[in-house]
């Protein structure tokens, strides 16, 4: 039950900025190591091959010692109290999912919109975004939104649920380190595109199968919801690859296809254009209703995902045993 009561946990209290979260301790080592991997990288004037090697070597040493460290926390509390464990395995759980917090700034940015506060809009949608939002329409802004939340759909819920599954938490932090990696290093900059090439490489491995099965889940949503699951279906398999990231547009497609709505195109990111494909594009301009529609979408695809998880741990737990109380059972 420990997943259904993290899961709870995060939709009552969302992600609290004054404790202590693990994200933030891998974000300090990557960027430790980072330092690092500069400093050598111009001691030995590297090109393209030394910078590439000493991405790889930021990428593993950053997973190396995050499943390190949270495989030894689990260790040592399982060894000292059954309740230590409980308790260290829930929190390691809770921290790993951002649902409550992402449906909390789609509705602040909501929010401001309808308040007609084109400028509050944007800085809350700058929060949850990678892109430049200081010039965005109120369409922008809410195709923007709708397509963070089919991201995070797959990476900041299906993908740790899957991993959590199959590991326990040792392997969901895992996946915690190479998707921090590649949102803080994984740019195709000046500065990261040999340095961070393995780490956002690493994360398109990594999020392959999530992708799709975050796809999936949002089409069956779409099916009992009753919104357009055939043209979801339909534009997934016809547009799922169209984004530059061979993952982000799997569910963005399905999400596209279930409102009806265009996403993608071109959008700045710090000052560059990017020109992305459009998907969706005989799809409607986002709107408040698309938005809530969503949402809703995202929060009734949670729980099929949390019962496939459970299915996968069930299969998981009937072949192996995770070792030194790694585990936890949903």
């Amino acid at each position: 039950m420990l997943t259904i009561a993290a899961l709870a946990l995060d939709w009552v209290i969302g992600d609290p900025q004054s404790w202590p979260h693990p994200v933030r301790f891998i974000g300090h080592l990557i960027v430790a190591l980072e330092r690092f991997c500069l400093r050598v990288a111009d001691w030995l004037k590297g090109g393209k091959v030394i910078k590439f090697l000493l991405g790889v070597f930021l990428a593993l040493g950053t997973i190396g010692v995050s499943v390190l460290a949270i495989g030894y926390v689990l260790s040592l509390a399982f060894r000292l109290s059954g309740l230590l464990w409980l308790a260290c395995a829930l929190y390691l759980v809770f921290t790993i999912f951002c649902l409550k917090d992402l449906i909390d700034h789609v509705n602040k940015v909501e929010k401001a919109l309808e308040a007609l506060d084109l400028d509050k809009a944007r800085r809350a949608l700058s929060w949850i975004v990678g892109r430049d939002t200081a010039h965005l329409s109120p369409e922008g802004i809410r195709r923007a939104t709708i397509e963070t939340v089919a991201e995070n759909f797959s990476d900041g819920l299906v993908a740790p649920l899957l991993y959590l599954a199959l590991g326990g938490p040792v392997l969901a932090w895992g996946y915690k380190a190479v998707n921090t990696l590649d949102s803080m290093v994984g740019y195709k900059n000046e500065r990261y595109l040999y340095l961070g090439r393995f780490s956002a490489r690493l994360d398109d491995a990594a999020n392959f199968i999530p992708a799709r099965l975050a796809a999936l889940l949002l089409i069956l949503g779409a099916k009992i919801l009753r919104y357009d699951s055939h043209n979801s279906y339909a534009l997934w398999r016809r547009e799922g690859a169209f984004h530059s990231s061979p993952n982000s547009g799997q569910t963005e497609a399905a999400m596209a296809g279930a409102l009806n709505v265009h996403l993608g195109g071109p959008n700045y990111y710090g000052g560059i254009l990017v020109e992305k494909p459009a998907i969706g594009a005989g799809g409607q301009e986002s709107t408040r209703e698309s938005v809530q529609k969503a949402l809703k979408l995202v929060k009734f695809s949670t729980l099929l995902a949390i019962a496939l998880a459970i299915l996968i741990e069930a299969m998981v737990l009937a072949f192996f045993q995770y070792p030194w109380g790694w585990g936890l059972s949903f």
